[in-house]
């Protein structure tokens, strides 16, 4: 029985069918990548936009390592070897950057659970330093939720990133499943703490499939409104191996267009919908579209 699911859920439709990732710009960005000692949530978490974002000029940096603290079922990103931060991260971010003169870029890190401020320390160095290597840079900053600490989440926030984006991932009912390790009030106490007392842009996402109902997904899309998100990114969660959660539905492409029409009446700045939409993905065009 497992192994006839397993080929169902191989069989993807044909809206989920994208191209292998090549080209010059590729071969490019990942040389320099390579060059600096750096990670990327594209490679990590087995993005499978990897190749027309890496082709268009655009790439989502990851700081502080690439294993986590966590073990979250739907994530790729490897759990467990932690190393201790390199002290030269923020540098080497800043000096990609200005090689490759980007617009805007999108930061992300994994958990670290295991440092006494989360990371955060870290975060805000590398801000700093891209905005003085790059000061005409926009700055998307993907953050853990530093287990609701208001401390650690201020201190990134201080630093001033142009988005400060936090993925909430699923409804109330599947946190324990999708995320065990994390809290559905905490992603809406990150949110909320750097929207309403930092005044910043917000942003978070939820990945569709794993059996939540419509109304769930309406339910949560208004809590992170309330909570002072503003740009919104829906996708379809996608097997990354046998050792992850199964994708229960595969979500058609008109349920998404519904969902996007309905979070533009909740209020959303911008809703990005689709299956292949992740919260990086054409983040630069989500941002302008939300008016910044």
């Amino acid at each position: 029985m497992t192994q006839i699911r397993d080929q169902i859920i191989r069989r993807l439709p044909p809206w989920l069918k994208t191209p292998l990732p090549g080209g010059a710009d590729f071969t490019r960005l990942k040389s320099l990548v390579q060059e600096h000692g750096l990670n990327t949530v594209c490679e990590s978490a087995s993005c499978p936009n990897l190749g027309q974002c890496w082709n268009s000029g655009t790439l989502t940096i990851m700081i502080l390592g690439d294993h986590c603290t966590r073990a979250c079922r739907f994530c790729d990103v490897p759990t467990g070897h932690i190393q201790p931060p390199r002290k030269e991260e923020p540098q080497e971010v800043a000096a990609l950057l200005a090689k490759i003169k980007l617009r805007y870029v999108v930061i992300t890190s994994v958990d670290r659970d295991d440092l006494f401020d989360g990371g955060a320390g870290l975060w805000a160095e590398t801000i700093k330093e891209v905005r003085r290597a790059c000061p005409q840079l926009k700055i998307e900053t993907l953050i853990p939720d530093f287990r609701g600490d208001a401390g650690h989440i201020a201190c990134v926030c201080e630093a001033g990133p142009d988005v400060l984006s936090h993925n909430i991932e699923t409804v109330p009912s599947l946190q324990n499943t999708v995320r065990p390790q994390c809290s559905y009030d905490w992603s809406l106490k990150t949110l909320n703490l750097s929207s309403k007392e930092f005044g910043l842009m917000t942003k978070s996402g939820l990945m569709l499939g794993h059996g939540e109902t419509k109304n769930e997904v309406i339910t949560t899309m208004q809590d992170l409104y309330d909570a002072g998100c503003r740009i919104l990114t829906l996708g379809q969660y996608l097997r990354p191996s046998r050792e992850h959660l199964e994708v229960v539905d595969y979500v058609h492409p008109d349920v998404f267009a519904e969902l996007k029409e309905i979070g533009s009446s909740i209020g959303f700045d911008h809703v990005e919908s689709g299956p292949l939409v992740r919260s990086s993905y054409l983040a630069d065009q989500q941002a302008k579209l939300a008016g910044i």
